[in-house]
């Protein structure tokens, strides 16, 4: 980045004279909305503004004499690029769900003095170890004030666009339905009110969708549920007029977004209010009023929604076949494009991925921004071709493509790697040990009500007994038409093994190992799988893995000699599978194509 021309060493001191004016030590920004959202609207993109990185997660720590970024290793070449001559130092952490800009404030602001940040985008559970670590160095926490408010001049409004109702067959329960359970599991908690702040759980809840920010069809609201009466807080215009009307039937009145505190400042004393801490921000709790007794627990919509029912499996698996037949027509383009000579770039892959995808029934948008890195590009987990920067597929190399798709009756994920002109014996290697990694964990059978996160290592077990590993967690949960990014379950090292982690049927994750090797070449290789029952016996009852994602894994990439013969089965079967599912939907030259690479070795 050209200093001179860079807008952010001017924002960071506007930063720091409004730190000064306010009698602040630091100043935190993280990576947050008032909804704990991973995708954030443009409101809440201050981190971003402020330093010039693009990546979806990381956190902005500002003082007098310092600003530096916490990024974990998903991020580091792409945060190096976006930072340099910003005067913003990128910090670098081993794991995803790293806190150590936590232990850094409390290890360098002084005692006496005094740290800043948004309570209403800093969630609860992070709040709170920051407050303890800070206050047993002597340093005090502030978290009434928006700095943004004053240095963003032209920061945007709240999302204005309207939202819409998920009708059946796709929404195979009523609103009714789903608020009548949700009384009935308040209840057997002892809650009287249930705050929800998590746009996911209240899509699901309350069966709306909306296009608030990117790639997930949510919409920014809170809701508060009592034993009688639920309130929906969004802001003015979102919801027309037939269905507020419907929304009024089913007992759900509407209120301005900005009301959502003063409720919950207005409960009665002695009532209960149920809240997740790990859903919810530190302003938001502190918004409660006294007297009010709550209740602390994972959000109830929160396991519902991860336990697809077997009519939202059937409607998934449906989802699947339309999103494998567009990726056989877009990947037979490609290797007839790259064939005939045509120029290709990683923006044309994105182009094209998406227009196959659009010729899909029930297709709504894409689930996240189409990831193509070829060559070195592809060792950036989570890189981003830009009309200003991206690569052209020329020459020898491994082609990383990383996508997805919005039905109505699903959401999508998948990652694919394909040879262009010669490979290496090393990206061979590098490839197939991926594929055994990701075979390992297809293959699992484990405990019902297993921790997530003690998967992980079955999947990276090949891949360090070549003396490799990577940097980000093997598997995120999916949603249903939602976000693609969605737990409670995680197949990651860095999420701990708690009770609200464990493996139950229904639940939909992504299988994506990976290798990367910077400034050479990136491979990884995702499936979605869902836990179904395995066996019940003397021990307990076992799930394992049905393989959701319908598309061949190249076999032209596989070092043969390093796979094993069940390794081999396995891989066989898949391509038999998914030729009998997605040959119907295609013909003509996506059809020879499936065949093609589908074909047994």
């Amino acid at each position: 980045m050209d200093r001179l021309a860079s807008p952010i060493p001017a924002r960071i001191a506007a930063l720091r004279e409004a730190m000064a004016q306010q009698g602040l030590a630091a100043y935190l920004v993280p990576s947050a909305d008032p909804h704990l959202s991973e995708y954030l609207p443009g409101r809440w993109q201050g981190r971003r503004w402020l330093s010039g990185f693009h990546g979806s997660v990381g956190t902005l720590v500002v003082t007098a004499d310092f600003a530096g970024l916490w990024a974990d290793s998903r991020y580091w070449v792409q945060a190096e690029a976006e930072l340099a001559g910003s005067g913003i130092e990128l910090v670098k952490i081993p794991t995803v769900s790293g806190t150590q800009h936590i232990d850094w404030l409390a290890a360098n602001v002084r005692a006496g003095g005094c740290v800043g940040v948004d309570g209403a985008v800093l969630g609860l559970a992070t709040g709170r170890a920051l407050e303890a670590a800070l206050r047993a160095n002597g340093v005090t926490l502030r978290t009434d004030i928006d700095l943004l408010e004053q240095v963003w001049t032209e920061r945007p409004g709240l999302p204005s666009a309207s939202i819409y109702e998920h009708l059946p067959p796709h929404a195979t329960q009523s609103r009714a339905e789903r608020l009548a359970w949700l009384r009935t599991e308040m209840r057997a908690k002892g809650a009287q009110q249930h705050f929800i702040s998590t746009v996911d759980d209240l899509a699901w809840l309350f069966n709306l969708r909306g296009s608030d920010v990117n790639y997930n069809p949510v919409f920014i609201a809170h809701a508060l549920v009592g034993l009688e009466t639920a309130t929906l807080f969004l802001a003015e215009g979102k919801v027309p007029a037939e269905l507020a009307a419907t929304l009024a039937r089913d007992g759900v009145q509407l209120a301005d977004y900005s009301a959502a505190p003063l409720a919950l400042a207005a409960l009665p004393q002695g009532s209960s209010l149920l809240l997740d801490p790990r859903r919810i921000t530190l302003g938001l709790r502190q918004a409660v009023a006294e007297g009010v007794t709550v209740i602390e627990a994972i959000n109830p919509s929160t396991f519902a929604k991860s336990r697809k029912s077997a009519a939202e499996v059937a409607h998934v698996r449906a989802a699947m076949e339309q999103d494998g037949a567009a990726l056989c027509e877009f990947f037979s383009w490609l290797e007839g494009a790259l064939a005939s000579g045509e120029r290709i770039t990683e923006l044309t892959i994105d182009e094209q991925i998406c227009a196959a995808r659009a010729r899909r029934p029930g297709f709504v948008s894409p689930s996240f921004a189409t990831i193509a890195g070829f060559k070195a590009n592809g060792a950036m987990p989570h890189y981003r071709a830009t009309e200003d920067a991206h690569a052209v597929i020329e020459g020898d190399g491994l082609l990383l493509i990383d996508s997805g798709g919005q039905y109505l009756g699903g959401t999508t994920d998948i990652t694919r790697v394909v040879p262009v002109g010669t490979l290496s014996a090393a990206e061979k290697r590098d490839f197939t040990l991926v594929l055994k990694g990701m075979i390992a964990l297809s293959m699992a059978h484990f405990p019902r009500g297993l921790a997530s996160p003690r998967l992980d290592a079955l999947a990276r077990a090949p891949i360090w007994a070549g003396g490799v590993d990577y940097g980000h967690g093997t598997g995120h949960g999916v949603g249903y038409f939602l976000n693609v990014h969605e737990g409670p379950q995680s197949i990651s090292p860095g999420a701990m093994p708690e009770p609200h982690t464990a493996m139950e049927p229904g639940m939909i994750t992504s299988n994506e190992p990976g290798i990367y090797r910077p400034g050479q070449w990136g491979v990884r290789i995702e499936n979605l799988v869902l836990n179904v029952a395995a066996e019940q016996n003397e021990f307990g009852e076992f799930l394992k893995f049905e393989t959701l994602t319908l598309c061949p894994i190249d076999t032209r990439c596989i070092a043969r000699d390093l796979l094993r013969a069940d390794e081999l089965a396995w891989l066989n079967d898949y391509h038999a599978m998914v030729r009998a599912r997605l040959a119907p939907l295609v013909q003509g030259e996506a059809l020879r194509w499936l065949e093609a690479r589908t074909a047994a070795i």
